[in-house]
């Protein structure tokens, strides 16, 4: 089925999204929207810059492979909160990422982000979807990112595929970093996800947490700050598997093997609790 577009004028307000998030709290039916969200989006070198020292890039002139998702959240959040999406934005869990950057991100500016969901599928404890962002330039494709989310309690016909059996590859710590207990509201206000679970003990309480959680995505960048090195610049793909949440304050330590054209990564906490474990390699295809 072909995706219908819906182009807006402008990035979306997140506060009407959240506003209705906080009211829809129900799931409401079993079909993703056969819709997508674009828009004309435009890179602000300010907002880029304070991104890049909150997680660790420093100054440099290519964008983060991670930046465009940031780019892109005002329109998923657009789309997760339509009357038509029949999944509660509250409660979704992010439980894998895969970013492709097609070319390189040097000198980006003016974009086009579009946003859609597919992929319906069961899982062992509801059923998880994707949301698909890319972003082109005048040139096409710049970035894409599937984003894999999981509902509890939903429903998907058929039965769950078991995760593929990867080769683990030798390890060495690359990194090791401190989240501090504000490290998901310093994040929130450069990202704008001001999720709940991320911003404080109580407000994570509310849902079950015992503490503030980090930002996958934050954790997620960070690593990528730290792997520069062993990155390529473009032409590949990162994926990775959202495991235990880092609970805030935190200890970080990010294992990964050597640089190349592939690689895999590990990001643990104390006692060897493994928060996330990814690869990279070409973009397949």
């Amino acid at each position: 089925m072909s995706t219908q577009w819906h182009t807006l004028t402008r990035n979306p307000d997140l506060a009407g999204a959240y506003l209705h998030a906080l009211f829809n709290r129900k799931i409401k039916g079993t079909q993703l929207p056969d819709f997508g969200v674009r828009c004309n989006v435009t890179a602000d070198p300010r907002h880029l810059a304070n991104y890049r020292e909150l997680c660790g890039f420093g100054e440099g002139g290519m964008m983060p492979a991670t930046y465009p998702h940031v780019l892109a959240f005002p329109l998923q959040m657009r789309l997760l909160t339509d009357k038509a999406f029949p999944f509660p934005l509250m409660g979704l869990v992010h439980v894998r990422n895969r970013i492709q950057v097609l070319r390189p991100l040097g000198g980006v500016a003016d974009v086009r982000v579009s946003v859609h969901t597919q992929n319906l599928q069961p899982h062992d404890k509801g059923a998880t979807f994707e949301v698909v962002t890319q972003v082109d330039d005048p040139l096409g494709p710049l970035w894409l990112e599937h984003s894999t989310m999981l509902c509890r309690g939903a429903k998907a016909e058929g039965l769950a595929t078991p995760a593929p059996v990867v080769e683990p590859l030798p390890l060495a710590q690359v990194h090791r970093w401190y989240a501090a207990h504000d490290t998901g509201r310093r994040y929130a206000r450069v990202s704008g996800d001001y999720n709940p679970i991320h911003l404080s003990a109580p407000t994570a309480k509310l849902f079950g947490f015992p503490s503030a959680i980090a930002h996958g995505m934050w954790s997620l960048a960070q690593s990528v700050a730290a792997l520069r090195e062993h990155l390529p610049m473009a032409n590949y793909e990162l994926e990775v598997e959202f495991h235990k949440p880092v609970r805030l304050p935190s200890e970080l330590i990010l294992s990964a093997s050597a640089a190349g054209g592939n690689g895999q990564l590990r990001l643990e906490g104390r006692g060897e609790l493994v928060h996330m474990t990814g690869r990279w390699g070409a973009v397949a295809g």
